[in-house]
């Protein structure tokens, strides 16, 4: 080991040589350039280079750059004045002697490349920091005239190419940030001979190959991220010899091979995350020796064997993931030894035995996911008294225990899952105190007992299964105080009695199973309240009567299940109206007389099943019925394999000639009573049809078509609107995604033909609002058609979609990086600033939600949805109903339904810090509530930050620290007291100073001084 290190010393020395003789040359060449000059001259060129880089951007750049001018030559001007003056242009700083030493131009969209920037022209430049712009193209080799050069960042942009070896010739470098990038090839080998380099960012582009050997020779690095590339090869032992690290960032990558024991010689680690990788072997024992290590990342590999023993030496450890590996055995006692943990995840292994009992001991503990493994016995005793757990997830092992004596009260709990355990024991009222709980599962377990009404209490609940148990007693009425809850599983227990109206209540139920039970009694009507119900499953219980009809509300239901129930009557007809079922099973029951011939239309159906009924008739004619199973009905027939073909019905032969007769004349009588209508028609047609088709073609003059022309086309497109188009529905309508002749695609947003006048009201506000608004932040309104069959908008289509779905997307959630994110906010600010105070009279939008807030294929912002629209007029009243969305509208809503702006800015509030943190924030505005603050313990904004993404950096991390002030303003629950959009829009679109203090160590209580911030 030794000889290799000293050969690749040596190898490393020689390079270093030819390398520095080779940049000596380079360099004299600038030097003589300078010593030839006069100083101003020398100046000019500088200030000329400048302009000329200038030039090669795009317009938007150069409103930025407006302060890039070269002062005209006179015999009257000051050589001094005219020689300096590009010192004081934008982001140019400038040393006593006038020449340019740093150019800071991070975040200021920057749109063009580095091609034209003359590199040899700045021999006294330290700082280059482009980071955060729009810069394409290569990283010039002649970069390596910068000779002095001792920070370099073009993160964030979009260079591709290879990283030239070139830059390995700036020995003067510091700090090195490429991550951010399109980057390809790999890292150059000559890496090693930038010693002097502190920390180095690689991070999130495309770079392959190996890590070089010669990394070992940057003996002060500090920090290293190579996180997010296609890295393959093994980690080289020569990373042992950077003793200066502390963190060091190698996940998402390619990497193979063991995890080098020379790894334990870095006794400054303080953050390890090699995770994401395809690492084989064991955890070496040399881990034990990291003393300062606080954050040991090791998920998503292929490792094996056990724990080491040496964990327990590990004192300061903090978080600890090795999740989806192949670890088999069980804990070490010394684990016992590690107690300030704050998250330990241990999924899908193959441990055994009990979990370390001292886990909560350091009263720090938020974490713990061991699901899918193979723990037995009781869960740690330390658990009981941890009053900071947020997430415990446990599920598919072989835990056992009275779970009322396991588990204690736990105020700030949001996640639990303990399903698929030995679980045992009654539910208690406590769970009703986590009124932070999202997420409660505890499926397949033993529990007994019935459901307390204490439950309805944990009011944040989204997700409620209590499935395959020993439940019994009835369902409380109380759970229908759950408004957020969007799957309620309560199958396969013992549950009787009616189920409650209040269910209906839950506006925002997705699933709802409540099969295998002896539940009796009509199904409730209420059920029909339920519009985004996916999924509804009562099979094998009591129920009786007729299917509601209100069941046909259901538009968004895709499987529904009646099966083994005592339900009698007719099928409801309404039932056409579930254009998204998938899997229909009404079979056990005694429902009898015919199959509605109008569910031909319930086209998306793949399985059916009505046996075992009293059902007779035709059945409708597609192909899932005709496929369908039928058996034990009364009279079915039709094209069925196991049926009849339905008897063709025979005419009389009695009465021909006086039928005949009679249709003659009836004809005759038709005919002149059509030709009437027609000339009738013909004559409204010059007074009420040609206006309409006038108006449609005045307003899709964009589309370079005439109204009718594309109302026939949109209709066309979409088969009449058939629901295979349609890619989302919202309260007032459906959107359709369509590409129109022109090659143009577009949304339409076709309101509910049983809208009513909520309905007529939502499109007018939107016409009202898009066809006088108009700025690059709200969605683009091309046109509309008031039809008698159709009325639609048509709108510039959002390649990305809604803010919501991206960031509940893992995948999408990533790619919105921390500068997207704040430029969506910074568009979203800009918009709402717009309508308060450019709009004459200032237009409130009333639902600010992630849902309404569109991104484009730029991540830019575009607000929609502007159907609750109302325009704030001081000499009118402006009191209306509510509207909104629960979670983002204001308080004060709940006493007032004044409309003003300030509603306006509480949902910016809320957005805000959903972008910030990944999620909903409601747990955060819990916290920020003057009652919780008092006692709370404070939590690091970093913790609150969205966990997904590395934390953001320098500037980003100003703007984003500033956002979250910004928010906090917004959130006053005092109205008059929040700040209005258009200080807001100014403000997030300010050049901040650095931060007071690093980011790692604010806490969001510190945030809450506005002033302080904000002065």
């Amino acid at each position: 080991m030794a000889t290799q290190i000293q050969t690749l010393t040596h190898l490393v020395f020689v390079t270093t040589i030819l390398l520095m003789l080779l940049c000596s040359s380079t360099a004299t060449s600038a030097t003589d350039l300078h010593a030839s000059s006069t100083p101003s001259d020398f100046h000019a060129r500088e200030a000329e280079a400048l302009v000329k880089w200038k030039g090669s951007f795009d317009n938007q750049t150069q409103s930025f750059l407006s302060s890039w001018k070269l002062l005209p030559r006179s015999s009257n001007s000051s050589s001094a004045n005219s020689s300096d003056s590009h010192c004081h242009w934008v982001g140019i700083h400038c040393d006593e002697f006038a020449s340019v030493f740093k150019i800071e131009l991070a975040s200021s969209n920057l749109k063009g490349t580095v091609q034209n920037f003359d590199f040899s022209l700045f021999p006294n430049l330290t700082t280059l920091a482009l980071s955060n712009n729009s810069l394409y193209g290569s990283i010039p080799p002649s970069i390596s005239n910068l000779s002095l050069l001792t920070y370099l960042d073009l993160s964030v942009n979009q260079f591709s190419g290879n990283i030239p070896n070139e830059i390995c010739l700036l020995t003067s470098l510091q700090v090195l940030y490429l991550d951010y990038n399109d980057l390809n090839g790999s890292i150059p080998h000559e890496i090693g001979i930038l010693e002097f380099v502190a920390e180095l960012f690689v991070s999130n582009n495309n770079l392959s190959g190996s890590i070089p050997a010669s990394i070992g020779n940057m003996s002060i690095l500090s920090l290293l991220c190579i996180t997010g590339n296609k890295i393959s090869g093994s980690i080289p032992p020569e990373i042992g010899l950077l003793r200066s690290l502390q963190e060091l960032y190698m996940d998402k990558n390619f990497l193979t091979g063991s995890i080098p024991t020379s790894l334990g010689n870095l006794s400054n680690l303080i953050f390890v995350n090699l995770g994401h990788n395809k690492l084989t072997s064991s955890i070496p024992r040399e881990i034990g020796q990291l003393k300062s290590i606080e954050q040991l990342h090791l998920y998503e590999n292929n490792l094996s064997g056990s724990i080491p023993s040496s964990i327990g030496k590990l004192t300061s450890l903090t978080h600890f993931d090795f999740s989806f590996n192949n670890i088999t055995g069980s804990f070490p006692v010394e684990m016992n030894n590690v107690t300030d943990l704050v998250l330990l995840q241990l999924d899908e292994n193959s441990l055994s035995g009990s979990l370390p009992q001292n886990i909560c001991l350091g009263g720090r503990f938020t974490w713990l996911s061991a699901s899918k493994n193979l723990f037995t016995g009781h869960i740690p005793k330390s658990l009981k008294n941890c009053s900071t757990l947020v997430t415990l997830s446990l599920e598919n092992n072989q835990f056992t225990g009275n779970i009322s004596k396991e588990l204690g009260i736990y105020p700030s709990l949001n996640y639990l899952n303990l399903s698929n355990n030995n679980f045992f024991g009654e539910l208690t009222g406590k769970w009703g105190r986590c009124q932070n709980l999202t997420v409660l599962v505890i499926a397949n377990n033993k529990i007994s007992g019935s459901l307390l009404p204490e439950l309805g209490n944990a009011t944040q609940l989204h997700k409620l299964d209590l499935s395959s148990n020993l439940l019994d007693g009835e369902i409380p009425k109380e759970l229908g105080r759950l408004k957020f809850l969007f799957m309620l599983k309560l199958n396969n227990n013992k549950l009787f009695s009616s189920v409650p109206a209040e269910i209906g209540m839950l506006l925002d139920l997705q699933q709802l199973d409540l099969a295998a039970n002896n539940l009796r009694g009509p199904i409730p009507t209420e059920l029909g309240q339920c519009s985004k119900l996916q999924l509804l499953n009562l099979r094998k219980n009591s129920f009786s009567g007729v299917i509601p009809y209100q069941i046909g509300k259901l538009i968004s239901l895709e499987n529904l299940d009646l099966s083994q129930n005592l339900l009698t009557g007719q099928l409801p007809p309404e039932l056409r109206n579930l254009r998204m079922l998938e899997t229909f099973n009404l079979s056990h029951n005694n429902l009898s007389g015919s199959i509605p011939p109008v569910l031909e239309e319930m086209r998306s159906l793949t399985s059916v099943d009505v046996s075992y009924n009293q059902l007779e008739g035709p059945l409708p004619n597609i192909k899932a019925f005709i496929e369908a199973s039928l058996d034990n009905n009364k009279a079915l027939c039709g094209n069925n394999t196991s049926l009849k073909p339905c008897p063709i019905p025979k005419k009389p032969v009695l009465g021909v000639v006086f039928f005949v007769l009679m249709s003659i004349s009836g004809t005759l009588f038709l005919l002149f009573i059509i030709a009437i209508v027609l000339f009738i028609r013909q004559k409204n047609r010059r007074n009420q049809d040609e206006p309409r088709e006038t108006q449609a073609q005045l307003f899709f003059t964009e589309l370079n078509h005439d109204g009718k022309k594309v109302y026939e086309e949109i209709v066309e497109a979409t088969e009449n609107f058939d629901s295979k188009y349609c890619i989302g529905v919202g309260g007032y309508g459906s959107v359709y995604k369509i590409l129109l002749s022109t090659g143009q695609v577009v949304a339409v947003k076709k309101t509910h033909e049983n809208g009513g006048q909520s309905g007529h009201e939502a499109f007018r506000n939107e016409t009202n609002v898009l066809t006088r608004a108009r700025h690059r932040n709200l969605v683009k309104l091309h046109g509309f058609c008031l039809h008698t069959r159709h009325s639609f908008l048509v709108y510039e289509f959002m390649e990305r979609g809604s803010l919501l779905e991206i960031l509940t997307d893992e995948v999408k959630a990533l790619e919105l990086e921390w500068t997207k994110r704040v430029n969506v906010l910074k568009g979203l600010a800009n918009a709402i600033s717009y309508l308060h105070h450019e709009c004459c009279p200032a237009i409130v939008h009333r639902d600010i939600s992630s849902k309404n807030v569109l991104l484009d294929a730029e991540y830019e912002a575009h607000i929609s949805d502007f159907g609750s629209a109302r325009t704030c007029n001081p000499e009118s009243s402006n009191w209306t109903t509510f509207a909104g969305t629960f979670g983002y509208s204001a308080p004060e809503l709940a006493y007032t339904m004044e409309v003003n702006e300030k509603i306006d800015m509480y949902s910016f509030g809320v957005v805000a810090l959903e972008v910030i943190m990944g999620k909903h924030p409601r747990d955060l505005l819990s916290y920020l509530s003057t009652a919780s603050l008092a006692a709370a313990d404070p939590i690091l904004l970093k913790d609150v930050l969205d966990q997904r993404l590395l934390p953001p950096r320098w500037h980003t991390a100003n703007q984003v620290v500033f956002i979250v002030v910004l928010a906090v303003a917004c959130l006053h629950p005092i109205p008059h007291s929040r700040p209005t959009m258009k200080q807001v829009s100014e403000r997030i679109s300010t050049l901040l100073p650095p931060l007071s203090k690093p980011l790692h160590r604010i806490t969001v209580k510190e945030l809450l001084d506005i002033q302080t911030w904000i002065s």
